[in-house]
């Protein structure tokens, strides 16, 4: 009786749990593409940046390669790199999930101090927090923090522990850069409630409150680049809020306020909400 390697046995287990995997190479990386895909000469795999037609029965291209099916798992063509294995990876957002990954001790402080507690996995040098929903995946949008969701892969080093939240505003804000500062108006600029017309996401108006209570706590808490700060949770706000006409003058007070007591100007508020309103669209 053949006995699996013990990356695939690992492999074959996710996947029936539905989470599409991957073999990883000595130091973390994916497999080397195969002679026919060096160098994207194949196209890529159809859901790459640069979409192709390869149908490649290797492992290549990454985090792209990343299955379910247990016939390509166990099939010849990956058997070689189930042997070379160093480790198994899989893909967050194939999973539904999104990893902030966390690579020091100062990145899981503050990510104590600033995101909820969802499930939490121990790795070589840090923490991996999981929660449940999909974003892009920047790296470094922070010190010692990366988000490894769409288009990217994680390690798996186990269930790890607590229950998964699902993914917050504060950790979608983390992918967004503030744009050029706007030019002056030629005349005051007001803060305005988004008109509504999509369909309300809410589940109750508890939801909301939660949001805008969150917004201005991190505002509060934040040690520094305040401007940034401000302006994320607006836009992180209106992302989520600004679309159904549940927001209120009352809520943009809320969030004012929250950045003037730690020193931000009015009309810096008043440019950071319309930037975030520009950014979005509204």
């Amino acid at each position: 009786m053949t006995t699996l390697p013990k990356h695939l046995t690992i492999a074959l287990r996710l996947a029936e749990w539905g989470i599409p995997v991957l073999p990883l190479r000595e130091g973390k990386g994916p497999m080397s593409n195969c002679r026919a895909c060096r160098k994207n000469a194949c196209g890529g795999r159809a859901n790459m940046k640069t979409p192709g037609p390869c149908a490649c029965p290797a492992p290549c291209h990454a985090w792209a390669a990343a299955t379910t099916d247990p016939d390509i798992l166990t099939s010849p063509a990956w058997a070689p790199a189930w042997q070379e294995a160093a480790a198994v990876a899989y893909h967050p957002g194939g999973a539904e999930v999104t990893v902030v990954d966390l690579d020091n001790a100062d990145a899981i402080a503050w990510a104590r101090r600033t995101l909820p507690v969802t499930s939490t996995v121990a790795t070589t040098r840090g923490e991996h927090w999981i929660y449940r929903g999909t974003m892009t995946s920047p790296n470094a949008v922070r010190p010692g923090v990366d988000i490894k969701s769409l288009m990217s892969y994680a390690r798996w080093l186990g269930t790890g522990t607590g229950a998964m939240a699902p993914l917050p505003d504060v950790v979608r804000a983390l992918a967004v850069k503030e744009p050029a500062a706007v030019r002056p108006a030629s005349r005051p600029v007001t803060a305005s409630v988004p008109v509504g017309g999509g369909e309300c996401p809410h589940r109750s108006p508890a939801y909301l409150e939660r949001g805008i209570a969150m917004a201005e706590q991190r505002i509060k808490e934040a040690p520094e680049a305040i401007h940034n700060a401000v302006y994320r949770m607006f836009l992180a706000v209106l992302s989520a809020h600004g679309q159904c006409g549940c927001l209120t003058d009352g809520h943009i007070g809320r969030l004012f306020k929250a950045a003037q007591e730690k020193g931000e100007s009015l009309r810096h508020c008043e440019d950071a909400w319309t930037n975030a309103r520009t950014q979005l669209g509204m």
